[in-house]
């Protein structure tokens, strides 16, 4: 009999993604707009899952951007990601449903943790400045989890992706994340033949990418076989630098122009790249490939974006 699964933010890149996947697997997918349920609204989220009444919850709404939206919006960032958190795993509790998978952010980790990063640095050190407000939030969302297993027993847990991309990304120049940003720019560049295209920082930190159904399998894979008190990582298990990206992302796009890097912007994190050996032990592995990856998402902004 299928399970009745809400995906909170189901509109979402990561949340879409889910939605095809359990749907693929015949799950009853609940899916409710933000006109209809406003997730800022504790009573209004209470009363909807006392209504409905889903045997799981899977969590990906958030507040998202790259570094300059982070910087530049921090009471935004901190607060709705907060309150959404807050009022859907509250909401969940108090509705008797105890099965909850909460979507963080490999930016909850200091900013120069020992690489890979392992569950553990969770709280060791200092957040990167740029992303911390989310980044707060996000390991709120950790600990009102595991808040409510311990007090109450409930079966919540939650896992750690590291940067995603892929089809339903913000391809925004401003607010957009480095793969979609950089991917517009070149794009535009291309199209109004540029002879160069700049890109933000040093190109030297390295980052991990993860494309964005790879993660939905993961996120299926540990609400059946995953029911622990510390959150999971679940990454891509190899990193490039943002220099590297761009000349990938050039090559996609087929940009002929040159590649110019603007140092005075800034770099976050020097090094991003998670130990998810736990979550492989449990049977999952990414199966889509950066440059692969990068190709179908390029194709996907095309088709949805610059044909839309």
């Amino acid at each position: 009999m299928p399970r009745k699964i809400w995906v909170a933010g189901h509109n979402g890149m990561v949340g879409s993604a889910l939605v095809k996947e359990l749907e693929l697997k015949n799950e009853n997918v609940l899916k409710v707009s933000r006109s209809d349920l406003d997730l800022r609204d504790q009573a209004s989220v209470t009363g909807w899952l006392i209504r409905n009444k889903p045997d799981s919850v899977i969590f990906a709404a958030a507040k998202v951007g790259g570094i300059h939206a982070n910087d530049t919006l921090p009471a935004d960032f901190l607060y709705d990601n907060i309150v959404l958190a807050t009022n859907v795993i509250h909401g969940a509790h108090v509705a008797e449903i105890d099965r909850l998978v909460f979507l963080g952010s490999s930016c909850i980790y200091p900013k120069f943790a020992p690489q890979p990063i392992q569950e553990d640095a969770l709280l060791t050190g200092p957040l990167e400045p740029t992303n911390e407000w989310y980044a707060i939030a996000k390991i709120a969302g950790i600990k009102l989890c595991q808040a409510y297993r311990k007090q109450y027993g409930r079966n919540y847990i939650s896992i750690m992706p590291c940067n995603l991309y892929g089809e339903g990304d913000n391809f925004d120049l401003m607010s957009g994340h480095v793969i979609p940003a950089l991917m517009r720019k070149f794009h535009e560049a291309k199209v109004l033949d540029l002879d160069s295209v700049t890109v933000w920082g040093s190109g030297t930190p390295r980052r991990e990418f993860l494309h964005v159904k790879d993660l939905a399998r993961g996120v299926i894979h540990c609400m059946d076989n995953y029911d622990e008190y510390d959150h999971i990582n679940c990454g891509a298990g190899s990193d490039i630098t943002i220099l590297e990206l761009a000349f990938l992302i050039k090559e996609v796009t087929n940009f002929q122009g040159e590649i110019f890097m603007d140092a005075d912007k800034p770099d976050g994190t020097p090094r991003k790249l998670m130990d998810s050996s736990r979550i492989r032990k449990l049977g999952w592995e990414p199966s889509i490939a950066l440059r692969d990856g990068l190709r179908t998402t390029y194709d996907w902004f095309r088709n949805h974006i610059v044909d839309k």
